[in-house]
């Protein structure tokens, strides 16, 4: 008798300890809260990101011209774009701006850190003055190197008013020389990124690494090129991907200092795209440019995520 009551009181006691850990409407809210929270801006990503990079692509092989066009052409848009010499030429001056941004940048922003970590005095006014041209936007930074540049108001200017008057600095207005002045508004604008980055880096190396390197009678050049910046790899790594990303979509920095003149001296990809789609009703054309600059980013980006989140180590831990 007592088991069939203790059984009977197990079977009675069951369903009651089931309601009451049985989640309240107010539990699954907060439960599905975050996917609420972010269920927005997935969406809006998901349309206004990749949903335009596909249809972006679908019209690099169709019709159109001044309208989108559903006719399929296949990769003629990409035959004509290949074809046109303007966009070689965009290609080339790519290639010269990526290369003397990536490199001027990154040297610049390490020697600044490593001067900034030597802790001197000021040392948190100038980390702001390094920092400060990143805060501005492209535009502006390309307006007041635009100023600073123009032979009739700028550099030259300044120095026919202190009477120098056979000075002469018309980089601005030189084919040849023109892209130059995209590389020194680029270097100005990043240098100080790049800076903080590096400076965050050797912030984070052991202090005891340095003492022991010293007391073996390494003087500090010799510490920096054999020790420190050897550990700063993976700084250098992320400084090219950023600099490089930067690069290739340029678009707001050509249009304020150059507008891609004089001529096409400094055309890139991106002002390529902007202009064979809004001012030459290519449409096609320059959608089938946009998608070669999204492969060449990819190119860069894909590598860098896929050393970055693969497993670390062997897998026979």
């Amino acid at each position: 008798m007592k088991r069939a009551e203790t059984s009977d009181g197990e079977r009675g006691a069951t369903p009651t300890g089931a309601r009451a850990r049985r989640p309240s409407l107010i539990d699954r809210i907060g439960d599905q809260l975050p996917k609420i929270v972010v269920a927005p801006t997935f969406l809006i990503t998901l349309v206004f990101v990749y949903g335009f990079i596909a249809w972006t692509t679908y019209l690099s092989f169709t019709r159109s011209t001044m309208r989108p066009s559903m006719v399929w052409e296949g990769l003629r848009p990409h035959e004509r774009l290949w074809g046109n010499p303007v966009w070689h030429t965009a290609l080339g001056n790519l290639g010269t701006y990526a290369l003397l941004y990536i490199g001027l940048s990154t040297l610049m922003g390490m020697l600044l850190a490593i001067l900034l970590d030597q802790r001197i005095r000021a040392e948190g006014a100038l980390r702001t003055i390094y920092l400060y041209p990143m805060a501005l936007s492209f535009i502006v930074t390309g307006t007041a190197w635009k100023w600073i540049l123009n032979p009739g108001l700028g550099i030259e200017k300044l120095m026919h008013d202190f009477g120098f008057q056979d000075f002469q600095f018309q980089w601005l207005v030189d084919p040849d020389m023109a892209i130059y002045c995209l590389v020194i508004a680029g270097v100005w604008q990043s240098s100080g990124f790049v800076m903080a980055m590096f400076l965050a880096a050797l912030r984070g190396i052991d202090g005891e690494i340095i003492k022991a390197a010293q007391i073996d009678g390494a003087g500090l050049l010799r510490i920096y090129a054999r020790i420190i910046i050897p550990m700063m790899r993976p700084v250098f790594l992320s400084s090219f991907i950023i600099l490089g990303h930067l690069a290739i979509k340029s678009f707001d920095l050509v249009v304020a200092l150059t507008g891609g003149g004089p001529g096409n001296a400094t055309a890139l990809p991106a002002t390529f795209m902007y202009e064979m789609t809004f001012t030459r009703n290519q449409v096609a054309v320059g959608a089938a440019s946009a998608v070669v600059m999204l492969m060449t980013v990819c190119a860069v980006i894909v590598p860098y995520l896929y050393s970055e989140l693969r497993p670390k180590g062997g897998a026979h831990g």
